[in-house]
C-alpha cells in the first residue's frame, strides 16, 4: 500500500500539523500531491483531474456544521482517491454460476502463476472445490511451479509439459470438472513466446479462450509497469475481452500509481490486489478501504478480517477491541496478538491497518524486523509471572535478568519487549488523543465505511 502513492501518509500528517492559512495548507498539499503521484508514474491527464477536484471542493464547498475545514478537506482528498479507483462499487470475488472458468491472461514475470495459486486458495478458503492448470508449454518451470503450488494447499492440477496449448486446455477442463469433480477451474497461461513475438501470444490467448469459453478473463498486471499498464491491457482487451484485473506486487513497488490509474482508464475493474509474496497475501479490491489506508486513516475492519481467519482469532479480536477502546494494551493482550501476528506478516503492515496508528511518528527502529523477534518475546512473556504480566512496570533489575534467565533470552531482549509494549501504549494513547483534536473526522467511522 505505502508504494502505491508513495508519501500520502506524510503529507496528510503534514498538512494536520501546519501553520499556514487554510488556503495555503492546501496548494502546498496539492502540488506536494502531484509531485508524488506524478513520480509513481500516474498519467498526467488523471493527475491534473483529481486536483483540479479537490482544489474546486475544498475551496468552494463548506463542510457540514461543526466540522473544521482541515477535517472537511482531508474527507475531500479521501473520496475523490477513492472514486479515482472505483467509488463504493466494490467488486463481487463470488462465481456467478458454478463450473467457473476462470482464465489468467498477462505477460511474462507479471505474477500470474503465483496469482494462479492465491486465487485457488482464496476460493478453497470459501469452500468451493478449485483446480489448477497451466497451458504455458514454453517456460520450462511453469508446470513445476504450478504443480508444486497446488500441491503445498491441497488442489487438483492438471498439466502437460509438451504439446498444443489450446489442446491442453480443453483436456484440462474436461479432466478437472468431470474427474475432479472442481467446480472452479483457474487457467494459468503462457507471459510470451519469444522476443518480437507479441501476437503469437495474443492469438493464443484468444485461441484458447474460444476453446474453453471461460467464465471469466483475468488480466493480471505488475504494479511496477507504471504506465505500459494501459497498452497492455488495452492490447489483451482487444483480442480477449477483459472481465477482470489482478494487481500484483503493490508491497515492493513505487510505480503501482501508474497501474492502478492505467487500468482504471480501460474501463476494466480491477478485482483483487496482491501485496507480498505469500499466498495468502491476497485480497479483495475496495476502493475506498484502499483510499483510507493509503491516506493512513487505518482501516480496523481489515485487521479485523485477517484475525478472524485465524482459528484463535476471536479472543484476540475482542482484546483488540477492548485495547483501542480503553487505550491501553496488557501484557496478556500483546502475547495473544504477537502470537497471531507472527502468522499475519510484518508488525508494521499490520499495524498499518489500525486507524491512526499510521498518522503517528512511530521509530522505524522499533518495529523494523519486528517479525523476527516474535518468537523470543513470546518465550520472555512465558517466562513472567502473572503479577508482572498485569503490571509491567514492576519489572525492576533482579526481575529483568530472572525473566532473561527462565526464557533463555538477553537482559536487552526483555528490555526490547517492554519498550514495545510501552510503544503499543503510546500510539493508543496518541490516537485517542488525535480522535479529540480531529473530532469531525471519526477514524473507526471512516473505516467502516471502507468496508
Amino acid at each position: 500500500m505505502s508504494s502505491v502513492f508513495g508519501r500520502l501518509r506524510d503529507l496528510v500528517s503534514s498538512f494536520l500539523r501546519s501553520q499556514e492559512s487554510y488556503e495555503e495548507a492546501v496548494s502546498s498539499f496539492i502540488k506536494e500531491l502531484q509531485k508524488e503521484m506524478l513520480r509513481s508514474d500516474v498519467n498526467v491527464k488523471v493527475v491534473t483531474e483529481l486536483s483540479s477536484r479537490i482544489r474546486e471542493r475544498a475551496l468552494k464547498e463548506e463542510p457540514p456544521p461543526g466540522i473544521l475545514r482541515k477535517e472537511w478537506f482531508l474527507k475531500v482528498v479521501y473520496d475523490e482517491i477513492a472514486e479515482l479507483l472505483g467509488g463504493d462499487a466494490a467488486p463481487d470475488p463470488s462465481p456467478k454460476s458454478l463450473p467457473w472458468v476462470v482464465l489468467l491472461v498477462g505477460v511474462q514475470g507479471s505474477g500470474k502463476t503465483t496469482t494462479a495459486g492465491k486465487l485457488a486458495l482464496y476460493y478453497k478458503r470459501r469452500g468451493y472445490r478449485v483446480g489448477l492448470t497451466t497451458t504455458d508449454v514454453y517456460r520450462p518451470a511453469a508446470y513445476d511451479q504450478l504443480k508444486q503450488i497446488a500441491d503445498s494447499i491441497g488442489v487438483p492440477f492438471y498439466g502437460e509439459k509438451r504439446g498444443d496449448p489450446v489442446e491442453i486446455a480443453k483436456r484440462a477442463i474436461r479432466a478437472l470438472l468431470n474427474d475432479y469433480l472442481c467446480d472452479v477451474v483457474i487457467v494459468d497461461t503462457a507471459g510470451r513466446h519469444g522476443y518480437g513475438r507479441e501476437e503469437e501470444l495474443l492469438r493464443e490467448m484468444r485461441e484458447i479462450s474460444e476453446a474453453i469459453r471461460p467464465s471469466e478473463v483475468v488480466l493480471v498486471i505488475d504494479a511496477s509497469m507504471g504506465q505500459k499498464a494501459y497498452d497492455l491491457a488495452r492490447r489483451f482487451h482487444e483480442w480477449t475481452p477483459v472481465g477482470s484485473i489482478v494487481v500484483t506486487k503493490l508491497d515492493g513497488t513505487a510505480r503501482g500509481g501508474g497501474a492502478l490509474s492505467a487500468v482504471a482508464a480501460t474501463g476494466a475493474r480491477i478485482k483483487f490486489v496482491g501485496d507480498g509474496e505469500k499466498l495468502e497475501d491476497f485480497e479483495v479490491f475496495s476502493p475506498r478501504r484502499f483510499a483510507a489506508r493509503i491516506l493512513g486513516l487505518g482501516d480496523i475492519e481489515s485487521l479485523l478480517d485477517k484475525f478472524r481467519a485465524i482459528e484463535e482469532s476471536d479472543e484476540v479480536r475482542k482484546r483488540l477491541e477492548r485495547a483501542v477502546a480503553l487505550g491501553r494494551m496488557s501484557m496478556r493482550d500483546v502475547y495473544h496478538q504477537l502470537k497471531s501476528i507472527r502468522k499475519l506478516g510484518p508488525l508494521r503492515k499490520v499495524l498499518e491497518l489500525v486507524p491512526g496508528f499510521s498518522l503517528l511518528k512511530v521509530g522505524e527502529g522499533a518495529l523494523k524486523g519486528g517479525e523476527k523477534k516474535i518468537d523470543s518475546w513470546v518465550s520472555i512473556i512465558e517466562s513472567m509471572t502473572y503479577e508482572e504480566l498485569d503490571n509491567p512496570g514492576m519489572i525492576d533489575k533482579s526481575r529483568l535478568r530472572r525473566i532473561a534467565l527462565g526464557s533463555g533470552r538477553t537482559v536487552g531482549e526483555v528490555r526490547e519487549l517492554l519498550n514495545y509494549h510501552e510503544l503499543l501504549n503510546k500510539m493508543i494513547r496518541d490516537l485517542r488523543r488525535g480522535k479529540l483534536r480531529i473530532k469531525g473526522l471519526d477514524l473507526d467511522r471512516l473505516g467502516g465505511e471502507a468496508g
